[in-house]
């Protein structure tokens, strides 16, 4: 929230709850209507033993309608509601509901250790003048499938795996736009100044505010308070 409303002339409500479960009681899960009067939605939930399908219907009907989306770290292993989630999931079948919405589909993660992050389109606008870097221990989340619909833009290369760690989604018939970082465990990643680059790019790419040289449309650049 500083980090994005420093950058950017943007106002981030953070929705909390202080239940520490991985299935906490968020308000997406019972109002569909939770995003009512915002430009986009933020997922930086830890919700992987929500799986009631109806539930997550909830959270991404404002999705469904055309309000954009980012999804950071744990929004990856959420929501999963099938038991064989390490199971490639068809797009548009049931088990991939939530991945449809990602345009990924993760599983599972590597040990807490440094990642290199390289980015492999830097033709993007949400990567242009970005420089690739390493990060502090993080988790490199895997990939069980990348989704046609989806677009790579970063790889990260832990040890001897590597995964695409960075990507841009069109998602339904709205295509609606949603931009994700599996990067992002730790405090001290997401406060990096690299980090907190790359998000708020995504942001504002997600919301159709950036321009094809990766800058801020008028009006959505640093605030001047």
């Amino acid at each position: 929230k500083a980090g994005l409303e420093k950058r950017i002339n943007v106002v981030v409500d953070h929705l909390h709850t202080p239940d520490k479960s991985t299935k906490p009681p968020l308000e997406c899960l019972t109002n569909p209507g939770y995003a009512k009067g915002y430009d986009l939605v933020i997922h930086d939930e830890c919700a992987a033993a929500a799986d009631d399908p109806a539930q997550v219907a909830n959270v991404l009907k404002p999705h469904v309608d055309g309000t954009p989306g980012v999804a950071l770290h744990c929004a990856m292993h959420s929501y999963r509601v099938v038991k064989d989630f390490a199971r490639p999931q068809a797009p548009g079948s049931p088990g991939a509901l939530w991945f449809d919405f990602l345009g990924l589909q993760s599983s599972g993660h590597g040990p807490q250790s440094p990642i290199a992050i390289t980015y492999t389109n830097s033709s993007h606008p949400i990567t242009k003048g970005l420089a690739n870097w390493t990060t502090i221990n993080e988790e490199l989340y895997n990939n069980v499938r990348l989704f046609d619909h989806a677009k790579p833009l970063a790889t990260g290369t832990q040890g001897g795996s590597e995964a695409v760690v960075v990507w841009t989604n069109s998602y339904g018939d709205k295509r609606t736009r949603v931009f994700s970082t599996t990067i992002g465990h730790n405090d001290a990643t997401v406060e990096d100044a690299r980090y907190l680059d790359l998000v708020t790019k995504g942001v504002l790419w997600a919301a159709g505010k950036l321009d094809d040289q990766g800058r801020p449309l008028p009006g959505y650049g640093r605030r001047k308070d």
